[in-house]
């Protein structure tokens, strides 16, 4: 069904006049994307809690963001008018602070469990469910079953994951075992049915209002680039298997909606928008879109990002932070798009989402 300009006003004045009076619960799962510092509480090298990251987050310090300052979750949070989000490994996470919902994200994840092997100690997606059904124990502890039971039913999911099935596993080594296993074709139709299974353990689990982002133009990572690209072009093999994942997600999100009877997962076609980002710099105040704000080497793509590599002085000019993962602004222009746009949101923008009763 299409919503008029008129209407989409209007569920937008409803929304907020009602978010005021109505606390809401927000759960995050997924990568590095949108981990905000579980992996600080691992043994893994999977961890971004050492200078410069964070170097424009509100404190100045590395909280274990993979950002220059928040991340995609932070802003939704804002936009939503939910207190700051705790990693759910942190014990400060305890108490009323429950009810505020958690972070349960872990650097290095992919969709498949053998994904990430290389960081050893990361929150592999069945973990990061098992955690959720600890929380909603935790909290039914402390509010009842029922209302436990209506905060994730009202509560608002975004979930991020499967670049790094691609990155960190099928391409992360020549005839590497996946890639000897499966075609890429197979590979990615492998993927999306592993993904959908998480997205049906989520719904069993009470989630009800989930965004879901596959991944994003891969081969046009700064760290991608420093490694295949021949003459600073995206790299071909990696932005394919972005082009065949990626509408194979938003097509299994669709059929999923009509199975349930119900638009309870929400497409968002970041690599889109990132496409845009970086074939239209300058369209979105841009001045930098293949190389990497921190790092070193070709595209400032080789290695991590350390208190030792190159550091540009204007954030707010480039597309990607580090060799993977975007800027705060371009995180912020993204969000944009998750709240109020109808190009890259399938079957709907997260404020008519919000909306939505039940």
């Amino acid at each position: 069904m299409k919503i008029s300009s008129l209407a989409l006003v209007i569920l937008n004045l409803v929304w907020v006049a009602e978010t005021k009076n109505d606390p809401r619960a927000f759960f995050v799962f997924g990568d590095s994307l949108v981990d905000n510092g579980n992996n600080n509480f691992l043994v893994t090298t999977a961890r971004a809690d050492s200078p410069p990251y964070g170097i424009d987050y509100p404190t100045h310090r590395p909280t274990g963001r993979f950002s220059n300052g928040r991340n995609i979750p932070d802003l939704i949070a804002e936009q939503i008018g939910v207190d700051h989000l705790l990693p759910y490994l942190d014990p400060q996470l305890d108490g009323k602070k429950l009810l505020n919902g958690a972070n349960f994200a872990s650097a290095g994840i992919g969709i498949l469990n053998d994904t990430g092997f290389q960081f050893v100690n990361i929150i592999r997606m069945p973990y990061q469910l098992s955690y959720f059904e600890a929380y909603q124990n935790r909290v039914t502890a402390l509010i009842g079953a029922e209302k436990t039971r209506k905060l994730v039913n009202e509560a608002l999911v975004l979930i991020t994951c499967g670049g790094n099935d691609f990155v960190n596993n099928y391409y992360l080594v020549r005839n590497s075992l996946r890639s000897f296993q499966y075609k890429l074709p197979a590979y990615v139709r492998l993927l999306t049915t592993e993904y959908e299974k998480i997205l049906m353990r989520l719904y069993t689990l009470g989630a009800r209002k989930v965004l879901v982002t596959a991944t994003g133009p891969l081969g046009c990572a700064p760290s991608v680039m420093a490694m295949r690209s021949q003459n600073g072009e995206c790299a071909t093999e990696l932005q394919r298997a972005a082009d065949l994942f990626n509408p194979q997600v938003t097509a299994m999100i669709d059929l999923l909606n009509k199975r349930l009877g119900s638009d309870v997962f929400v497409s968002v076609e970041a690599h889109h928008i990132f496409y845009d980002f970086i074939n239209k710099p300058k369209d979105f105040g841009f001045e930098v879109s293949n190389t990497a704000c921190c790092g070193q080497g070709r595209y400032n793509g080789v290695g991590l990002c350390t208190a030792l590599s190159n550091l540009c002085s204007d954030r707010a000019k480039y597309v990607y932070w580090d060799g993977y993962h975007p800027t705060e602004r371009a995180n912020r222009l993204v969000v944009q798009e998750i709240f109020n746009g109808t190009k890259y949101m399938k079957p709907m923008n997260l404020s008519v989402l919000m909306s939505m009763k039940g």
